[in-house]
């Protein structure tokens, strides 16, 4: 059965970032995947230099509308990431809606991007756009701990705390729900990231049950871009081949980004000789390189279940 991710995020000439980062892998893994530029950028902006353009909210109707002039707007998944334009990201969800309506099974896989490490890096009326329009028609989402705190108004400072707020998101409308990373205590050691998923499930006869999981994942010293987009990608892609196993699916998602980030580290200190650190062009992602562990990950983080 053909799967199909409409896939609106920001599109760089060089290098990975939103559907850069997100196409390859999702082709790789067997989905067909549709994608609108939200921006044509040369390359990221953590380059000394940039250039490039930005879709409007209008111009991504368009878009849109040539789609379904066609008849060719049946998706399976839809998957956004970074925006920083309030008109363009009600017009996603005005989208999503329609696409939700001609298919009620459609899953929305919405990366929240307003900030990290306790500020906001896009313009603060987006934060009630995401907070009452976006996450509300969201599956699955992907905050960090300040997004989710910000989200919820409810600090993390214990796993019962995180709990606590995945609950708060799923109330909210998400089925599934995890928190890339988070400031909580690694068991494992100063060396580790703590983040944690819940999914919700319908039995037949009605009731609900979560499943809650938290992974340790091995940190690393340098700033890459274009991980989130790999990761949300990753996550809806192997939620969709294990829909009801939390576990499997994030111990999937956290190995790819493992391989990716590792094959990356290596070759970016190859690249910058001994005691030299790294520029943004040589941490670029090694995504093609690393296209067998994206189809087959070796399993290096386990997920512990919660609850």
């Amino acid at each position: 059965m053909e799967c199909r991710v409409l896939s609106i995020q920001s599109h760089v000439v060089r290098g990975y970032v939103g559907n850069k980062s997100a196409s390859f892998p999702l082709q790789v893994l067997g989905f067909e995947v549709d994608s609108i530029n939200s921006v044509q950028f040369s390359n990221h902006t953590g380059y000394s230099h940039w250039k490039g353009q930005v879709l409007t909210a209008d111009e991504l109707h368009v878009l849109y509308e040539g789609i379904k002039l066609n008849n060719v707007h049946q998706y399976d998944y839809v998957l956004t990431g970074y925006t920083r334009d309030t008109s363009f990201l009600e017009m996603v969800v005005d989208i999503i809606q329609e696409l939700k309506r001609a298919n009620p099974n459609l899953v929305y896989v919405c990366d929240p991007v307003l900030g990290d490490h306790g500020s906001m890096y896009v313009p603060q009326n987006l934060y009630p756009v995401y907070k009452n329009k976006v996450v509300p028609v969201a599956d699955i989402i992907t905050p960090n701990q300040f997004e989710a705190e910000l989200l919820t108004g409810k600090n993390i400072s214990t796993e019962k705390d995180a709990v606590e707020v995945m609950d708060l998101l799923h109330a909210m409308g998400p089925d599934t729900v995890v928190i890339t990373s988070s400031d909580l205590p690694p068991r494992l050691g100063d060396r580790f990231l703590v983040s944690l998923g819940s999914q919700r499930h319908v039995r037949p006869d009605g009731t609900r049950t979560t499943q809650r999981v938290r992974i340790e994942v091995p940190k690393v010293d340098a700033v890459f871009v274009g991980t989130g987009d790999l990761f949300a990608a990753m996550l809806l892609a192997w939620t969709h081949h294990y829909p009801n196993d939390l576990k499997t699916a994030c111990e999937k998602t956290f190995s790819v980004m493992h391989h990716v980030i590792q094959r990356t580290i290596s070759y970016a200190h190859e690249l910058a000789g001994p005691g030299r650190r790294p520029s943004p062009p040589q941490l670029e992602l090694r995504m093609v390189q690393s296209k067998a562990d994206i189809e087959d990950p070796a399993i290096v983080t386990e997920a512990t279940v919660i609850s």
